[in-house]
């Protein structure tokens, strides 16, 4: 198991400081040969399982909190992920923020500003499906989305993207100085494996309302984004705050690939449940005593 899980880390995840391409180092469709789709669906279960152990310890604790951050392009399986492997975890301890396009208020503030009032409190877990991380993205992609940010005009120029990446890596670090564990999923579906699910929303009348025409629009800046991603992944995996790049053609593997980063990630801090002090014990005592009186 040991082995597996060492080799499973060393397959998605982007080493900081080390360039990567993504056409070239990363395959949507590698499952690594780790597992059996047959065998997915009971360790998937056997993982969000044990997740939820540790969740109840990180809210015991109260030290901790985890940030989980997903990012891919449209139909990479991002909603369905967060589903059924956040499943089986207590929904009072787990928060998903899905981040939309900014509001008018959003955009009076700076670009992290919404993602602050979406942290996760001590002790929980928060999902952002989607994140801060579009303003290195679809930002790029479409430059006339910083026009409606009110940018001073010398602020916008070719090395504003440097100047994010540098701030949300110090914004990470800053996190991280702070308890917050940040765990980052870019989930790495292929364009053909996008086309044969954008068909399928389109021929199966229940997946109709998954559908709508600004993915056929942003699908024909397939190449951009993917340069927009790799250069986002190139700059921004750090040791405190490492991205996870995850096959998504295949959904039960990326599943259960992101339950196994979060539950080692989660195994890894050491959790454990408070230990009371001896005037506590005591006073446990006394009210065991006076429960066993009563008639």
């Amino acid at each position: 198991m040991a082995s597996r899980i060492d080799h499973l880390f060393k397959m998605l995840k982007v080493p900081p400081g080390k360039k990567i391409s993504l056409a070239k180092d990363y395959d949507p469709a590698d499952t690594g040969r780790l597992v059996e789709k047959k065998d997915a669906a009971d360790l998937l279960a056997e993982g969000v399982s044990r997740m939820a152990e540790y969740q109840s310890k990180l809210y015991a604790q109260n030290t901790h909190s985890l940030l989980i951050i997903f990012q891919a392009m449209d139909a990479a399986g991002k909603d369905s992920t967060i589903r059924h492997v956040m499943s089986g975890l207590n929904p009072q301890g787990t928060h998903v923020y899905s981040f939309k396009a900014p509001s008018a208020e959003e955009l009076d503030h700076t670009y992290l500003w919404r993602s602050f009032k979406a942290l996760p409190a001590r002790g929980t877990i928060g999902i952002f499906n989607r994140s801060y991380y579009e303003e290195v993205l679809v930002a790029r992609v479409h430059p006339e989305i910083l026009e409606r940010q009110q940018l001073p005009e010398r602020l916008q120029d070719k090395k504003i993207w440097q100047r994010r990446f540098r701030e949300i890596n110090n914004y990470e670090r800053y996190l991280a100085d702070n308890g917050t564990v940040v765990l980052k999923f870019f989930l790495n579906v292929s364009k053909a494996e996008q086309k044969k699910r954008f068909l399928e929303r389109i021929d199966l009348p229940e997946k109709n309302w998954k559908f709508s025409m600004a993915d056929a629009r942003e699908r024909r800046f397939w190449d951009q984004y993917q340069k927009a991603y790799e250069d986002m992944l190139n700059h921004t995996s750090t040791a405190h705050a490492p991205w996870y790049v995850v096959p998504a053609d295949h959904k039960w593997f990326t599943r259960l690939a992101v339950a196994g980063v979060i539950y080692h990630t989660l195994k890894g801090l050491k959790l454990a449940y408070p230990t009371v002090t001896k005037t506590h014990r005591q006073e446990l005592l006394k009210a065991r005593k006076a429960l066993l009186s009563e008639d």
